[in-house]
């Protein structure tokens, strides 16, 4: 395993500024961004807000992630003379020059973004990002924002279901770069796998960008490059224990290989040279890493057999094994009969080192078999998750929308023939309402202009999607989810490190009620309107209804 690199923010900065520049969006942003610019609305604060509308994969929560992508987005968001000119080429030749100067000389200067910490848990319809800023400026962000909010939110949680299903004692390793929907697609899957709970990561570029752990070490092809001893070399290893003096390993092993076959009953026949030769070789330049793949051919007839040759030859030179991979069958009987193998070989051969051997179990693992095989007997210690991870694949998209909420101070609602799709209007605040037992039972939505609610004191409020139905609930405690992170250009909230949002995804999953994190049929956690936001909805929607004959009535 390579150390870590620290998650330092040039690399980060530079990293975005690579893969989220300002052309990366749609063509309908700069065409409503110059509409706005030609009626000289462009200045108008406005404001916007980030949420979805659903859990994904069934479930019961949604870990927020992606909130430190667009801080740094925010900061280094600006048109190059290259950019101009190519908007220049795609719009209308009648499009005003003037625009173009417009576009040069913009920034994120007059942009407020108050935001839920990153690595929270929330809920769906909820409003995790509120963006303010001049109208023109705070459209031309919304597909930008839109694209480093939903894959890194929606990848975080479905680590986060497979960390449930594992359980806190098992290790997991992240290794979905080559299934990734792009480079970009497994650049951000690392990082926020690690957040959601991932330990490990295979991802050399992701752990010095993000610091994250890297493991690996061989796959089928290396074993199967080999078919002769006379392959390996060098064929010597010099003592962990100070003599300079090079040990003819090949020798030793096939010594070991005689008596491992005699205690476990094999058969010399069977054994396959070039795997043999392929973990010689490894365990020759990594003697300290030696962790090799045993099911290039057959596990119980020469991979197992071969492992335990050459790790009792390199514990016999001072050095520790590290243990070994299984990538198919049955995981679960396998590493059993391999813990068993195990214990055996430390026993008889009086070798302590082959106790502390962990068995790292891939097979295209799948949130439903990772909780299949906590059910069952097994010794997997590691377990590596690749496809089914990194591509969602019970679902592509969280759905995250971007909608304006108010302009020039006015609220603003799209409502819907699909009562789904309405949305809530006003500028808000979010709180999190606490039970006795530490347990958040609701979400209040209230306008920011309202007074916050109060632990221990009753208060009304309307559940969403529930049929206009009020309740009353009194919180023993309550949290602000809303902090400002970003105005006048600048950062203004600590940028935490993928280690630290991970701390806070833990932290936050941990006061969930285990009803709410259960992986089938979960509680639904409630999110509700304060009573006055409440009233907005309702006058807005009576409005509209009055004023929908208007040109009818004239």
């Amino acid at each position: 395993m390579a150390a870590p690199s620290s998650d330092t923010c040039e690399p980060m900065e530079r990293s975005i500024r690579e893969r989220v520049p300002p052309l990366l969006t749609d063509l309908y942003q700069f065409t409503m961004a110059y509409a706005y610019w030609r009626t000289r609305r462009h200045q108008e604060p406005a404001v916007f807000e980030l949420f979805f509308r659903d859990n994904p994969f069934g479930g019961g929560f949604t870990l927020f992630a992606g909130l430190r992508d667009c801080l740094l987005f925010l900061r280094t968001f600006r048109f190059t003379d290259e950019d101009v000119e190519f908007l220049r080429s795609i719009l209308p030749p009648a499009t005003d020059p003037g625009f173009f100067q417009f576009l040069r000389g913009l920034d994120c200067s007059g942009v407020t973004l108050r935001s839920v910490p990153e690595g929270t848990v929330v809920f769906a319809r909820e409003p995790l990002m509120e963006v303010a800023g001049p109208l023109a400026v705070v459209q031309l962000l919304e597909t930008s924002l839109l694209c480093l909010v939903n894959y890194a939110s929606l990848v975080c949680s479905n680590a986060a279901r497979f960390r449930l299903a594992a359980g806190p004692r098992r290790k997991l390793l992240e290794m979905g770069l080559r299934r990734a929907q792009g480079p970009d697609g497994g650049l951000t899957a690392s990082r926020y796998t690690h957040v959601g709970g991932f330990d490990l990561t295979s991802n050399v570029q992701a752990g010095f960008l993000f610091g994250i752990p890297v493991a690996g070490t061989m796959a089928h092809s290396y074993v199967t490059s080999f078919t002769s001893l006379e392959e390996v070399w060098p064929q010597t290893l010099v003592a962990l224990n100070g003599d300079p003096e090079p040990v003819d390993i090949i020798s030793l092993t096939k010594g070991w290989l005689s008596r491992v076959c005699e205690l476990l009953g094999g058969e010399l026949g069977k054994i396959r040279e070039g795997e043999l030769a392929a973990f010689l070789s490894y365990a020759i330049a990594y003697p300290q890493n030696f962790l090799p793949v045993i099911d290039s051919y057959s596990v119980g007839c020469s991979g197992l057999l071969n492992f335990c040759a050459v790790a009792l030859a390199l514990c016999e030179l001072g050095y520790r094994p590290i243990g070994v991979r299984l990538d198919s069958g049955d995981l679960c009987r396998q590493s059993l009969d391999v813990r068993r193998v195990f214990r055996l070989c430390s026993e008889h051969f009086s070798v302590s080192a082959f106790d502390s051997l962990i068995i790292v179990g891939t097979n295209n693992i799948t949130e439903q078999s990772m909780a299949e095989l906590n059910k069952k007997e097994n010794e997997i210690d590691v377990v590596g998750v690749g496809t089914h991870l990194v591509t969602c694949t019970r679902q592509p998209s969280l759905g995250c929308v971007y909608k304006l909420v108010e302009v020039r101070g006015k609220p603003r609602m799209k409502i819907s023939e699909d009562p789904e799709k309405s949305t809530v209007p006003g500028r808000k605040s979010v709180y999190r309402l606490v039970d006795a037992e530490g347990h958040p039972f609701l979400d209040l939505v209230s306008l920011a202009v309202e007074s916050p609610p109060e632990a221990g004191v009753s208060l009304s409020c309307y559940p969403l999607m529930c049929d206009d139905s009020c309740v009353s609930v009194i919180p023993a405690q309550v949290t602000c989810l809303r902090q400002e992170v970003f105005t006048k250009g600048q950062v203004t909230h600590p940028l935490s490190s993928a280690a630290e949002t991970r701390v806070k995804v833990q932290s936050s999953l941990q006061t969930l009620h285990p009803r709410h994190k259960r992986l089938q049929e979960p509680d639904s956690y409630t999110v509700a309107l304060s009573e006055k936001l409440h009233h907005l909805v309702t006058e807005i929607q009576k409005g509209s209804s009055s004023n929908s004959n208007f040109l009818l009535a004239n």
